[in-house]
């Protein structure tokens, strides 16, 4: 048995800075919204909401397609390279006055997190050996906190120079991409992953039930979460918050999430994942409540729990869709952080509407609800044994 020492950290390091910057990027475009209302006139939460959605669409629908073929290629130049293009297509964004283009853009950089994310935790799946959910929340949380950092980042940089200023965020994206090439794993592929479509096929049928469940789970948790990336700003600004206050509230609810998702994955590792992912869920709603009926401080701490405990399985559905099918793990990352993703992504256009027609504190308030939903949903979902009694049993 292959024991902890075979672990590669420092490649697992440099994959996990690349996600940081990746998931840095896929928070960008929020962050240009309160912007665009300026640069926009009569622009809504439903124009913005197309926005994040067409981005989503090409980033999380198309990453099963991906995952399925590098499951049977294992091509890692995609690593890199997709990041590239999304940095490239990203700093265009604030050069572009027509909102059709920017939806172009928009939809062409999703497709370069797409290649990135089923390839990327597929190699921290097989260099982690047997510390995969906690190794894999490591990975996870350096995306938080890439999520994180847009917000704290990039607003000061639109707020002093203006969106022209996009144009210097592919400066850090051919730094990542330099480092992936000179860094990420060469051969450290899945070997036993079939070739043939049938037999992928024969692998999804045999887990129909399991992985309806978990990507149920991970549809109405991101419909949340993009959600709130989406609405929040705009409601802030609602609520007469400058854009500095703004981004500085939302990069406290992603930090915490990043932590969240490294304890998640701790927590789950020993009592197991399923109860991790319902608890957790479930306990976000009271406290996104919590955090809109306070004030101060309070208010704060309770959206710093509220974003830990929605995140905090975000590593976990996606350890658990690669034990369900673990022939095909970039697939599983795929449907997991991709498909499933992409349909909660796609749905906030919903939400957008809601915030147009029905005000923004309804939307925000229907956004609360929603992981006590995803919560309930991962009762469905098989309840394996926790990897702490599965290593037990295996040094047996």
């Amino acid at each position: 048995m292959e024991n902890k020492s075979n672990i590669q950290y420092s490649k697992i390091a440099v994959i996990s800075l690349a996600h940081l910057l990746n998931d840095l990027y896929s928070n960008y475009l929020p962050q240009m919204l309160p912007f665009l209302v300026v640069l926009y006139p009569g622009f809504t939460a439903t124009r913005g909401a197309i926005i994040i959605s067409a981005f989503s669409i090409t980033s999380s629908l198309t990453q099963p397609f991906f995952g399925y073929f590098m499951d049977k290629q294992g091509k890692r130049w995609l690593a890199y390279v997709g990041t590239l293009w999304m940095a490239t297509m990203l700093s265009l964004t604030g050069l572009v006055h027509n909102y059709l283009l920017l939806v172009v853009l928009a939809a062409l950089a999703g497709l370069g997190t797409a290649v990135f994310h089923p390839q990327a935790s597929t190699m921290v799946n097989v260099l982690s050996r047997d510390r995969k959910a906690v190794l894999l929340s490591v990975f996870v949380a350096f995306g938080n906190f890439g999520f994180a950092l847009s917000p704290l980042l990039l607003v000061p940089l639109f707020q002093a120079y203006g969106l022209k200023a996009t144009v210097v965020t592919i400066i850090p994206g051919i730094i990542v991409s330099i480092l992936l090439f000179l860094f990420s794993p060469r051969d450290e592929v899945s070997k036993s992953a079939p070739l043939e479509f049938s037999a992928v096929f024969k692998s999804l049928k045999k887990s129909a039930k399991e992985l309806i469940a978990i990507v149920g789970v991970i549809a109405i948790r991101s419909l949340a979460y993009t959600g709130l990336l989406t609405i929040l700003p705009l409601y802030f600004k609602y609520k007469n918050l400058s854009n500095i206050q703004a981004s500085h509230l939302v990069t406290i609810m992603l930090a915490a999430g990043a932590f969240g998702g490294v304890i998640g994955g701790f927590i789950s590792d020993y009592f197991g994942r399923k109860k991790l992912i319902i608890g957790s869920l479930v306990l976000s709603t009271p406290l996104f409540f919590a955090f809109i009926l306070t004030n101060g401080s309070l208010s704060t701490i309770f959206l710093a729990l509220a974003g830990s405990a929605l995140l905090s399985s975000f590593s976990v559905t996606v350890v658990a869709a690669q034990e369900a099918i673990p022939e095909n793990k970039a697939l599983a990352a795929g449907l997991t952080m991709g498909f499933a993703n992409g349909l909660g992504g796609l749905t906030v256009i919903i939400i957008g509407r809601i915030g147009d027609v029905f005000g923004l504190t309804t939307a925000v308030t229907i956004l609360f609800i929603l992981p006590i939903i995803a919560g309930l949903t991962g009762i469905f979902m098989k309840n394996r044994p926790a990897a702490r009694l599965q290593r037990q049993v295996q040094q047996v």
